[in-house]
């Protein structure tokens, strides 16, 4: 047994609005969820916690976080898909909504007048839940995979908060983002992404074996299914840098249809040229936005075309 070390109540770096900033109370978590509780141990430092190396944990722990947190009842997602981290999630809907609020003297837009676009949706439905739930937020969430899009629909209709709120759109054409998905009606406040980081099944793979290797503080080396995601989810030729670059080239003709485009980018070194392509596409505002979970440090990039005359009339007749 460790040295006991006096740990923060505050997880430090997340969002002031984040549910999730203090330590986990596994006996509330338990309550809502006791399945989580077959995973729920002292670690070396006596403190009750869970393997985060675990994809059965892991999943436990989503569960219980979900229902305790955001009244969902019924969550899970197939073998083999993305089980994502909630608390850093809730952190890019939290940022988000500041991005909103910036625009009318801090004032954060709610209820389901406020239409939000999640590229990539996932299996797991995680944003649309959280933005929802926190929000008020209507969804349409879009993918190129048939099997996420089942998945998120399932859990759509499993909860009735979220009936009638979240909309799925399958992509038909990979090669796409935004064509196929928006239509000519359609009016989106604010569009989401969390790109594939890596470049190849393999540096994705690897990715996860360092992931593993940390968490269990050994060396890992075969993946376990639900921290691997599918390749759609973790990876895409040219990586991150090239998808945001195609995202933002895509954006462009989709100007008046959306108040603020928003990605996240997880590598600085790719700023500078996803930059570059917001300059070439002319974006009349560009902002980035800084999110530090724990160690971890990524960024939200935003940018609109709206002029700020623009801006003025979006807001006084889709929010007021």
């Amino acid at each position: 047994m460790l040295q006991k070390k006096e740990l923060p109540k505050a997880k430090p770096g997340l969002h002031p609005r984040n549910k999730h900033r203090g330590r986990y109370d596994f006996k509330a978590l338990i309550t809502h969820f006791p399945g989580l509780s077959a995973f729920v141990r002292p670690n070396e430092y006596t403190d009750e916690s869970i393997d985060f190396a675990n994809a059965e944990a892991v999943m436990a722990l989503n569960k219980a976080l979900l229902k305790h947190d955001y009244a969902i009842n019924q969550w899970s997602i197939p073998a083999g898909y993305l089980c994502p981290p909630i608390p850093g999630r809730a952190d890019y809907i939290h940022y988000a909504a500041d991005l909103l609020g910036s625009a009318d003297n801090g004032k954060i837009p709610s209820g389901n007048t406020i239409h939000c676009l999640d590229v990539g949706i996932g299996a797991n439905c995680i944003y649309p839940i959280i933005g929802n739930t926190e929000y008020g937020w209507s969804f349409v969430g879009s993918d190129i995979d048939p099997g996420a899009i089942q998945s998120a629909a399932k859990i759509v209709a499993s909860n009735a908060s979220l009936k009638g709120h979240i909309e799925l759109r399958l992509q038909p054409n990979a090669r796409d983002i935004f064509q196929g998905i928006i239509r000519s009606d359609d009016r989106f406040d604010l569009t989401i992404c969390n790109p594939p980081f890596h470049s190849s099944l393999q540096e994705a793979q690897a990715g996860t074996l360092r992931k593993l290797s940390n968490l269990n503080r050994k060396r890992v080396t075969r993946p376990t299914l639900n921290f691997g995601g599918k390749n759609n989810e973790l990876w895409c030729e040219g990586g991150e840098e090239q998808f945001v670059k195609k995202l933002i080239h895509q954006s462009k003709p989709y100007a008046t249809s959306c108040f603020w485009f928003t990605t996240l980018v997880a590598k600085s070194a790719h700023l500078k040229s996803i930059y570059s392509a917001l300059k070439n596409t002319a974006a009349v505002e560009v902002r980035t936005i800084a999110m530090h979970q724990g160690n971890k440090i990524s960024r939200i990039v935003a940018w609109t075309y709206l002029t700020p005359g623009q801006q003025k009339n979006w807001m006084a007749t889709r929010w007021k």
